[in-house]
């Protein structure tokens, strides 16, 4: 986009904590610019007509190339814990990340 665009119901501030970033006064108002970019050209989007086309994921179809889901052995514990920093009673030790 040409026009760097920041619209005013931006809360920038709210954004970053989202993402759990620390941002700087220079950083807020360089990301508020890019990010007020990324919305107008959605705006932009939806001014598309799109009557008549049908909804799709992807270009073009795609077919499962996955094996059959089928019941197997799987690693002995010694093996599946092998590269883990940290473990308890045969289980894989990882710090909390719900608040």
């Amino acid at each position: 986009m040409s026009s760097p665009s920041s619209p005013t119901d931006l809360n920038i501030d709210h954004v970053a904590s989202l993402a759990r970033l620390a941002l700087t006064p220079e950083e807020k108002a360089h990301f508020a610019s890019q990010l007020g970019d990324v919305l107008a050209a959605i705006e932009k989007l939806k001014q598309v007509d799109v009557t008549g086309v049908e909804p799709t994921a992807h270009a073009f179809p795609l077919f499962n190339v996955w094996e059959a889901d089928e019941a197997r052995p799987g690693l002995p514990v010694q093996e599946a814990l092998r590269n883990a920093p940290a473990q308890r009673d045969h289980m894989i030790v990882v710090p909390k990340v719900v608040e």
